[in-house]
């Protein structure tokens, strides 16, 4: 009796292609959903570029070893047209959006890493690249402070996103890529099914009325008509509506007219401001010696002191000369005094 060694090549991997075929799409599914929007930076475009890689995965998985389909599958996402350029974000909120700053290389080497999960060699044989290309790649998509040095906290909450996303895909989503999953194993075409939201029909656009295109190029040249009436001699469409070579009407107005009645002297008074000063007029003279009058107060109740008036000196005038002759005069007449 002789035994035979099952064959292990090629045809022998065909025929257990389906099953593990299934089981490596369902196994990239959400790290492929995940990439593609971030490359992308929309869901809608990620899961149906998604959608053509399984699609496509299909073909080439069946001619290639079980260990190289990883980095076929990966390679064959990344060059999905639809994955060619970012829709840009509004405002950043989160930090995957501003995965936008980076090129397209750069973030498909952050993205490989981080949402595909995959070691450096592996990434760099995705792209194909040299290792220490990709590496310096990597480096240039780091996240970075403003002064370019690293950022771990960056980095880090970058990556615990990528995760969460990963692990929370709404049910709807996971639901549409089933189906897509499905359709790429059954053979058929990608583009057969759309990936769309369930129990959402497919409502053809509605067609344009044919009036639609001759009314708008009426009204246009209707404006035009009015616009260029606006330069016509006299005044335009405008100067004959308004009855006036220039558009405007003017007319004068009358001559304003005397007042119908004045107030009287005593009316005046009494709409006077002043009206309770005027009317007492010993006030109205103690008004306008209030100054002093406060003066006056603040030094009898004793709040100012008043100093003493200091009498004023005479000066002193010294004693004039005597005239010659005056000594002989003055003894004469005390003499006639003493007799």
């Amino acid at each position: 009796m002789s035994s035979t060694t099952p064959a292990t090549g090629p045809s022998a991997l065909r025929s257990t292609a389906p099953a593990a075929l299934s089981a490596f799409l369902r196994g990239v599914e959400r790290r492929g959903a995940v990439l593609a929007e971030l490359q992308a930076g929309d869901a809608a475009a990620g899961d149906a570029a998604l959608a053509a890689a399984m699609g496509a995965f299909r073909a080439i998985a069946a001619d290639a070893a079980l260990s190289d389909w990883p980095s076929r599958f990966w390679s064959l996402l990344l060059t999905q047209p639809g994955l060619a350029h970012r829709t840009p974000v509004a405002i950043a909120v989160e930090a995957t959006d501003r995965l936008a700053e980076l090129g397209s290389g750069p973030r498909a080497a952050l993205l490989l890493r981080l949402a595909a999960g995959l070691s450096e060699g592996e990434a760099a044989a995705v792209l194909g690249v040299a290792p220490a290309t990709y590496r310096l790649a990597l480096q240039r998509a780091l996240p970075r402070h403003a002064d370019g040095r690293a950022d771990p906290q960056a980095w880090q909450q970058l990556r615990e996103q990528v995760h969460r996303r990963i692990k929370t895909l709404p049910p709807e989503r996971l639901q549409r890529l089933a189906q897509a999953r499905e359709l790429a194993l059954s053979g058929g075409p990608a583009n057969a099914a759309p990936v769309s939201a369930p129990g959402r029909a497919t409502r053809p656009a509605p067609a344009r009325p044919r009036w639609l295109m001759p009314l708008l190029w009426t009204l246009l040249a209707l404006c035009v008509l009015a616009f260029a009436a606006t330069f016509w001699p006299g005044g335009g469409l405008a100067g004959g509506w308004l009855g006036a070579p220039d558009g405007v009407q003017v007319s004068a107005l009358p001559e304003a007219s005397a007042p119908a009645e004045r107030y009287g002297r005593e009316a005046g008074l009494i709409a006077h401001r002043d009206f309770a000063l005027l009317a007492d007029p010993e006030a109205e003279a103690a008004a306008t010696d209030v100054d002093f009058r406060s003066w006056l107060a603040a030094r009898d109740a004793g709040t100012i002191t008043v100093a003493a008036a200091v009498p004023l000196e005479t000066p002193a005038v010294p004693d004039a000369p005597a005239a010659p002759g005056s000594e002989t005069h003055s003894s004469e007449t005390d003499a006639s005094e003493g007799e």
